[in-house]
């Protein structure tokens, strides 16, 4: 693939990254993709989120190569790579950007805004939990529409329901959070057509409810350390995690079956450019 058609902003770095020309500075902590690398690769979580863009990409393919946006640590890439689908991690940091290239992934260290890509010129791209971090979302969805080619596809995945807003919100650098019918209403009005939307991890709104947000509405729950969100993210193996396993199946099966799941604690669509206006 020959990036430089893509964007005009991007030179290939003696480390084999594709890095913009002018890289203005990001707002995200030095260690944040370390520790968040950590977390990862023991965690059902993300997991499982894979396991479903996976499967929802096999239903509606992309018709090239998906760039994911805001990619971190290229955890999300390298699973569509090993599924057989071309990706490419665009990462602001060079921390992730580093650790991205050094899963085997082709790798740009810029922000989309940074990169020049050109109009009508990318064929797929993903937003996975990255839109809940843009302040001007608007604006943002816009420019994803306008390097989309017509019939280029959005796959995309947020964290549902403002109602579970909690103190890890905060942390984490959120602006809010979503529900399907807003959110497509959204993507609609600014001229995309909505392929497929559902929701998943319906087994964490009543969780994270009660253990997240009423303890940070009343002060009790502060800033989690690594120990802690490892402990969240990584289920040990026993009965709860056969159920657990079981019932993560079961979600997959509705996605794999084109099915929508009517309540969870994120959000999954899948939109694709209907119009250039």
């Amino acid at each position: 693939m020959n990036i430089e058609q893509l964007a005009k902003n991007l030179t290939l770095s003696s480390n084999d990254i594709w890095v913009a020309n002018n890289q203005r500075a990001i707002a995200f902590p030095e260690d944040g993709h370390s520790e968040c690398e950590q977390v990862e690769e023991k965690s059902f979580w993300f997991y499982h989120r894979n396991n479903c863009l996976i499967d929802t990409m096999k239903n509606f393919s992309p018709q090239g190569t998906i760039f994911d946006i805001g990619a971190g640590n290229g955890y999300v890439s390298k699973a569509l790579s090993q599924a057989g689908f071309n990706s490419v991690a665009v990462e602001p940091g060079m921390i992730g950007a580093q650790n991205a290239k050094n899963k085997g992934l082709t790798v740009i260290c810029s922000s989309l805004e940074d990169a020049g890509f050109f109009a009508n010129s990318l064929s797929a791209i993903g937003l996975f939990d990255v839109l809940e971090h843009i302040e001007a979302e608007k604006d943002f969805l816009l420019q994803i529409k306008s390097i989309l080619k017509i019939g280029g596809k959005l796959y995309l995945t947020v964290p549902a329901y403002q109602f579970l807003w909690s103190t890890e919100d905060e942390i984490t650098g959120h602006f809010r959070r979503y529900t399907l019918n807003k959110l497509t209403k959204k993507l609609v009005n600014l001229g995309y057509k909505i392929n497929y939307s559902s929701y998943f991890f319906s087994f964490l709104p009543l969780p994270i409810f009660l253990l997240r947000t009423i303890p940070s509405k009343l002060g009790w729950r502060q800033e989690g350390s690594l120990e802690t969100t490892r402990k969240e993210h990584n289920v040990q193996p026993g009965l709860f995690n056969h159920l657990l396993n079981q019932y993560l199946e079961l979600e997959l099966s509705f996605i794999k079956s084109k099915r929508q799941i009517p309540f969870g604690g994120s959000c999954l669509v899948v939109a694709e450019k209907a119009t250039n206006s």
